[in-house]
């Protein structure tokens, strides 16, 4: 699957992912303390709907477009805010022309004394993603290969934050270096939320990965799946996961809140929809 992300920005994916680093980030805030982002395969930062590639795939209309036109029920709408606010932040115009990657909502909701780290490897992509921040002293960009930022740059010196591996899946053997890379960096940094997005395509794929990670020694893991569409063999993107390690006392009940009204804007009517499962939880419960 060549997941170059200007063809399927703003996809279902794309909206599940960002709705849990936006409720992610949220949560941070609630201390005073400060804390800092890693997004180790950043992207371009801003996406243009309009665009060649994603006009060719056409993947935004069932995503972010479907969710912008339901009424999602009073908690959902107070939880969806902060997400649904930047994405009309970049579309001040109306209507939905622009789409925002996770270093942009990422930006967006830091406070003063919060840091931004954005890490792109592909040399164009990363040019763009500095001039997106230019002049920005609470982000740094940084060319390189985002699965080096698991071990380099673990821990932050602010002690508090999140990292965010989002990587394309273009290469054969993507869900064996996501589990290495978190186990290494939990290593360094076990006190770390860590947000490890995938795609649900292979699904022999996804239940070795599930395995793998159940059976890591990480205390506390939840994974959150969206199937937009009913189980197939094709190539299509079926679905979507993100494995949260160390996950907020909070975000399972948001997210109990969250995923139907999203099942019911971007789900086709025969999909599995989504659910959650703890592949490790303290205690064992």
């Amino acid at each position: 699957m060549n997941y170059r992300h200007a063809y399927h920005a703003g996809n279902f994916a794309d909206v599940v992912k960002h709705i849990v680093l936006v409720r992610l980030i949220e949560y941070l805030k609630r201390k005073d303390k400060p804390f800092r982002v890693i997004d180790t395969h950043a992207g371009i930062g801003l996406y243009d709907l309009s665009s060649k590639e994603a006009q060719k795939t056409g993947e935004w209309r069932d995503g972010i477009a479907r969710l912008a036109r339901i009424d999602p029920g009073i908690q959902a709408t107070t939880l969806l805010g902060p997400y649904l606010e930047a994405v009309n932040a970049c579309n001040m115009d109306g209507g939905i022309r622009f789409y925002p990657g996770s270093p942009w909502l990422a930006r967006r909701l830091l406070r003063n004394q919060d840091r931004l780290t954005a890490i792109e490897l592909h040399p164009k992509d990363a040019i763009r993603l500095r001039e997106q921040f230019e002049g920005d002293f609470q982000t740094r960009i940084i060319e390189l290969d985002g699965w080096l930022a698991l071990g380099a740059h673990l821990p932050p010196k602010e002690k508090r934050g999140l990292v965010l591996v989002d990587p394309p899946f273009e290469l054969e053997g993507e869900f064996e270096r996501l589990a290495d890379g978190v186990e290494k960096a939990y290593k360094r940094w076990p006190g770390g939320i860590y947000a490890l997005w995938y795609p649900i395509k292979d699904r022999s794929s996804v239940a070795d990965f599930r395995k793998r990670l159940a059976a890591s020694g990480i205390s506390k893991i939840l994974d959150i799946v969206f199937e937009a569409r009913p189980a197939s063999n094709s190539e299509r993107l079926d679905g979507t996961g993100m494995v949260v390690v160390n996950p907020p006392f909070t975000l399972e009940q948001e997210l109990r809140l969250i995923l139907p009204a999203l099942q019911a804007a971007m789900a086709e009517p025969n999909a599995a929809g989504w659910r959650l499962d703890w592949l490790a939880r303290e205690g064992g419960t």
